[in-house]
C-alpha cells in the first residue's frame, strides 16, 4: 500500500471533485468536517486514525440521497476509488463496512453495530446534522426538494422502515422529530455524546423561536 497519508490526499482529492459545489448541504465541507470532527473523536477514543479518515471522506460517496446506482455498483465505486490511490484489500473492506452503516435510516430502525472506528464516524456525521451547522443544512436539504418549511396540518412520523423514511416528502421542520432530536440519543461514543449537548440545546431553542415567530408572538 501506498503512503498512509498520500492515500488519503488521493481520497480526498476525488472525493472532493465530486461533491464541490453540491447544493443539498451534503457538499465538500460537511464532508470535510465530518472528517475533521472524526479524527477528533478517534483520537480521544483510541480509534485507528487511517481507517476513519478515509471513511469519513468515503461516507457520502454512496448515500441514497446522492447516489443514483445499486448496492453493489456503489460498492464497486468505492473499490475503485480506493484501488486508485493505493488502498489495499485490508483497509479498503472495514471502510466498505462503516459507509454502509453510517446512513441514518428512521426513527424506528436500528443502528448497524459497527466496530469502534464506525461509532467514531456515524457520531461525526451526525453530531454534523445538529446544531446550527445542522439546522442550516436541513433548510438547504429541504429547499433542494422543493419542501415546506413548516405545515401545522403535517405532524411528524417515526418512520418503521428505511422505505418509509426515504420517501418522505414532508417540510422540514417535521425531520428535527423524525431525526434530528433523536441524534444524541444514538451516539455511541463518549466524546460525541458530549459534544452533542450543546448542539441539542441549540435546536430546541431554535424551534422554540420558530414556533413563537409562526404564531406572531415575537
Amino acid at each position: 500500500m501506498n503512503d498512509l497519508k498520500e492515500v488519503v490526499a488521493k481520497v480526498e482529492e476525488e472525493v472532493k471533485k465530486r461533491f464541490d459545489g453540491e447544493g443539498t448541504g451534503h457538499d465538500w465541507w460537511h464532508i470535510d468536517r465530518v472528517r475533521r470532527l472524526s479524527v477528533n473523536i478517534a483520537k480521544e477514543e483510541g480509534a485507528d486514525l487511517f481507517v476513519v479518515e478515509l471513511a469519513a471522506l468515503l461516507h457520502d460517496v454512496t448515500d441514497h440521497k446522492l447516489f443514483q446506482g445499486t448496492p453493489e455498483e456503489g460498492r464497486g465505486l468505492l473499490l475503485q476509488i480506493m484501488a486508485e490511490a493505493g488502498c489495499d484489500d485490508l483497509v479498503a473492506e472495514p471502510v466498505l463496512g462503516i459507509v454502509d452503516g453510517v446512513s441514518y435510516k428512521g426513527a424506528g430502525v436500528e443502528d448497524i453495530p459497527l466496530p469502534i472506528e464506525g461509532q467514531v464516524v456515524r457520531d461525526a456525521d451526525r453530531l454534523d446534522a445538529m446544531g446550527a451547522i445542522g439546522i442550516a443544512r436541513a433548510f438547504a436539504f429541504g429547499g433542494s426538494r422543493h419542501r415546506l418549511l413548516y405545515d401545522p396540518t403535517h405532524p411528524p412520523v417515526f418512520h418503521s422502515s428505511f422505505a418509509h423514511y426515504r420517501q418522505s416528502q414532508a417540510p422540514t421542520i417535521n425531520h428535527f422529530y423524525e431525526k434530528l432530536l433523536l441524534l444524541k440519543d444514538r451516539l455511541q461514543t463518549p466524546t460525541a455524546q458530549k459534544m452533542a449537548l450543546h448542539r441539542h440545546q441549540f435546536m430546541e431553542q431554535f424551534l422554540n423561536e420558530f414556533y413563537a415567530e409562526w404564531e406572531g408572538e415575537r
